[in-house]
């Protein structure tokens, strides 16, 4: 099915087709709910085509394939995304139109993919928008949670968490393929034998848990380039009938609940010894699927792994997947039979990794005991990573204190950010401010080192989304000013400058921000019962509301000023709306 031929009435009668086939239904029948899982069928098998092209293409060429590993894709919505980026939101209008349904009420009957929680994980996804618009081969892997980012409520100043139930209307735009399964272990005893030169490793009694993978496809603009979301369900085929049918039937379930807790939930709280394992368990459960993954697609096509580094750029967003170092280095050196020299230079040529904080109290950490017990060959791997960079240092006549602190394991710690650069051929921040300060404060010593590693990629938006779709009319007019070349290429936007001065321009873009926030006024008024000045400076914090440093300055601020404004009433100054945006209805403050 090719998108560009696709005319109203066509469109209209492929909706027609997957409500009766998909959903028993007539249109007259069908409710919103139904139009919009329709639309999405329609759009999918579009996408697959698309893909499918795409993919071949990029075999023929030989082209890398670019792995993003993220623990959070916060993909936010996709049907209006997925209409812009394919160029059929107006065709798919047109087609609802003809069976009186409005496609602004379609919009509101998906629920927010909220697989991820602030900007890493919408990093990964307009990542994942990016590559496909710029035609790069790209696959990101993640995990299918069942409930995302939690909704939250304020009760008597409290928070309190609630699930957020985004699977039943979002796993529309899911593909399960169950044939494509894939075991991870964990726990066990490690065996190791020696047959001469030749170490094998056999791991007694480990608990196995099975990844299902679910694949979401994203487009690109004009749809050409479609990256791949492949996201991890954890299952346990371990079920012990025999404990069921004498009755036992909680022990019996045991298993299956446990590893189907591994995917339950978006970050569970870590402030108990369960549920730093879960987390543990969580990211290798997401790293060994995706690296057994990739190798098996990699070897489809190739003989060996020699080549893996021209044809597969694994990047890690920060230290979250940093275990699919070790698990690289697992399967190489225990499944395909590489010695450990070899195998280090293909990981190494392999994986990059991107920072995303300067806290170096904050870079992630585990305690030997729960990490040794919980992925024994993997901590084996881990130690002599460490061992043999300890030992090249000291060769180098890096001081003592320093090969410490570099150290992935030192005090009883595991550290996974020195894992990272460690194995990386490239190590970046997310701003230029960010990468200067990785080199001379928090990874000064590995800079020292290996400045070569040491790289700037300054992060954006997805600016269709956040600009075309958000702000029409602001699109409309930069469109009219400079043409459309922005909506693929951002630079193009340098042109505006040309425009800073003209007084028509200015006093229109005036017009638009009144007229956005009009509309931002009456929202609040309908769903808040507040009613606010859009005369007013609007100032905007999105984000869960949570123990952050930056909400707690804010709300220091809006204090001090409260303050300020109470010992000079008469003062000059601006009114302004404070408004967070949260996963719950928005509260404002006006000042």
């Amino acid at each position: 099915m090719s998108k560009s031929k696709l005319s109203p009435g066509e469109a209209r009668e492929l909706i027609i087709a997957k409500l009766s086939h998909n959903f028993g239904v007539t249109p007259q029948d069908a409710t919103d709910e139904h139009y919009y899982k329709a639309v999405a069928l329609v759009l999918r098998d579009i996408m697959r085509a698309e893909h499918k092209e795409f993919v071949a293409a990029a075999e023929k060429q030989g082209s890398k394939t670019v792995y993003y590993l993220c623990m959070e894709f916060l993909m936010g919505r996709s049907l209006k995304n997925n209409l812009y980026n394919l160029g059929l939101e107006e065709t798919i209008e047109q087609a609802l139109k003809s069976m009186d349904i409005k496609l602004e009420n379609i919009y509101e009957q998906e629920p927010d993919a909220g697989l991820g929680n602030g900007g890493l994980g919408r990093l990964a996804a307009c990542f994942l928008d990016g590559l496909a618009t710029q035609k790069y081969s790209a696959m990101g892997y993640s995990l299918r949670y069942e409930y995302g980012i939690f909704r939250q409520r304020l009760v008597d100043g409290w928070q309190t968490e609630l699930p957020d139930f985004w699977l039943p209307g979002g796993s529309v735009w899911l593909q399960a393929h169950p044939e494509k399964s894939i075991p991870v272990y964990f726990d066990g005893r490690i065996k190791e034998t020696w047959h001469e030169t030749h170490h094998s490793i056999e791991i007694e009694n480990p608990t196995k848990i099975i990844a299902t993978p679910y694949d979401m496809l994203v487009p690109g603009a004009d749809g050409k380039g479609v990256a791949r979301l492949r996201l991890w369900a954890a299952t346990s085929d371990n079920f012990d009938m025999k404990l069921f049918n004498s009755g036992d039937y909680v022990r019996a379930m045991e298993q299956k609940a446990l590893a189907e807790s591994i995917t339950r939930v978006l970050y569970p709280e870590d402030n108990h010894s369960e549920g730093k394992s879960l987390r543990l368990s969580q990211q290798y459960f997401l790293v060994s699927a995706t690296i057994q993954d990739i190798i098996q697609r990699h070897l489809r096509h190739n003989h060996s792994l020699d080549n893996l580094p021209e044809l597969v750029a694994i990047h890690l967003n920060d230290t979250h997947p940093v275990l699919a170092i070790p698990e690289l280095m697992r399967i190489m050196l225990d499944e395909c039979g590489y010695e450990w020299d070899k195998a280090w230079d293909i990981v190494t040529r392999t994986i990059a990794y991107t920072n995303h904080t300067v806290m170096s109290e904050a870079l992630e950490c585990w305690q030997v005991d729960l990490f040794q017990r919980r992925l024994p060959r993997i901590y084996q791997i881990v130690e002599e990573i460490n061992r043999r960079f300890c030992e090249e240092m000291n060769k180098l006549g890096v001081e003592g204190w320093k090969i410490g602190r570099m150290a992935v394991i030192n005090d009883g710690i595991v550290r996974m950010a020195n894992l990272a650069v460690i194995a990386s051929h490239s190590v970046n921040g997310v701003s230029k401010l960010h990468s200067e300060i990785l080199k001379d404060s928090v990874f000064s010593d590995f800079y020292a080192v290996t400045p070569e590693k040491f790289k700037n990629v300054t992060n954006g938006i997805a600016h269709r989304r956040w600009l075309n779709q958000s702000n029409p009319e602001l699109a409309s007019l930069i469109t009219e000013l400079i043409g459309d070349r922005f909506t693929k290429d951002a630079n193009a936007l340098e042109g505006l400058m040309a425009y800073k001065s003209d007084a028509v321009v200015l006093a229109k873009l005036a017009v638009i921000k009144k007229h956005n926030k009009e509309k931002m006024a009456k929202y609040i008024l309908e769903q808040n019962g507040i009613k606010v000045d859009p005369e007013s400076i609007f100032d905007v914090q999105v984000k869960r509301l949570h123990e952050y440093k930056r909400q707690l300055l804010n709300a220091l601020h809006i204090y001090s000023t409260y303050q300020w404004l109470r010992d000079n009433p008469d003062a000059d100054y601006k009114p302004k709306t404070y408004i967070f945006g949260a996963k719950a209805a928005p509260a404002c403050i006006r000042c």
